[in-house]
């Protein structure tokens, strides 16, 4: 039975690793660069101030993220140019951009990997009470587990673009953690619970967090503009559902199979 768990989880998880890290790149990527540049005062919000004849193409004084870093971009090369550096530049900024491509990749594989310890642990669980998990069950399995640890949180703590002000750092951890258990426990309720009294119990657990709150800012500010943060926490609410759908079907699907 346990190699059965580990060997599924990690199956699953790498591949579901993979998925996640591709549509990073794809989607997520460019915009928690771009926010490392606000961060980091590369790129500057508020340049210019929007009006309605801006909306309307009459307006040229906003001055766009690609205007404001072609400056910076084009007296960087010049720079190095000059000193006969530009080709190891170029080799620096590829290197590093592998570095963190790899990194990125394996810590989405890692970190699936656990998720789907969690997902087979709880098809193990559900077997020794004579609910057996397959494929199907398990993509259901996955969109709970995506609720619990992604949706529920973000209707709280949304995802951070980088440049973006937060709440103090280890409330929103306890809050986040409550979240996710009272999350699970009530779609557990939900699924598998009988009577009224399960109803009740599962409205009450995923109200709970909610009904307390998560911890809030006294003020609002930050350098990175609020477009960019909330296409971020968009994007990556739509990659964890896709992805987290995906590791629930593999894990089913490798979990079903004989051992």
């Amino acid at each position: 039975m346990i190699k059965h768990m580990l060997t599924s989880a990690v199956f699953a998880g790498f591949a579901a690793g993979l998925l996640a890290a591709l549509l990073h790149f794809a989607f997520v990527q460019k915009l928690i660069l771009l926010g490392e540049g606000y961060e980091t005062g590369v790129l500057v919000h508020f340049n210019g101030v929007a009006t309605s004849g801006s909306l309307n193409g009459h307006d040229h004084t906003a001055i766009s993220v690609a205007d404001a870093a072609a400056p910076a971009t084009t007296e960087a090369a010049t720079a190095t140019q000059a000193d006969g550096h530009s080709h190891e530049h170029e080799a620096v900024e590829e290197g590093s951009a592998l570095t963190r491509n790899a990194w990125t990749s394996l810590f989405f594989g890692a970190g699936y990997v656990g998720y789907a310890l969690l997902l087979v642990a709880g098809y193990g669980l559900a077997e020794a009470f004579g609910k057996r998990v397959t494929l199907r069950e398990g993509l259901l399995w996955g969109i709970a587990g995506y609720a619990a640890l992604q949706l529920a949180p973000a209707m709280g703590l949304e995802p951070e673009l980088p440049g973006t002000m937060a709440a103090d750092l280890t409330a929103r951890q306890i809050w986040w953690l409550g979240t996710a258990i009272c999350t699970a426990g009530g779609l557990g309720l939900l699924g598998y619970g009988k009577g009224v009294a399960s109803v009740i119990g599962a409205v009450l657990l995923l109200a709970i967090p909610h009904v307390i709150g998560a911890p809030e800012l006294d003020s609002y500010s930050g350098v990175a503009p609020p477009e960019l943060a909330s296409a971020f926490a968009a994007r990556s609410l739509a990659v964890g559902l896709i992805v987290w759908s995906a590791l629930g079907a593999l894990s089913g699907w490798f979990w079903s199979r004989p051992q």
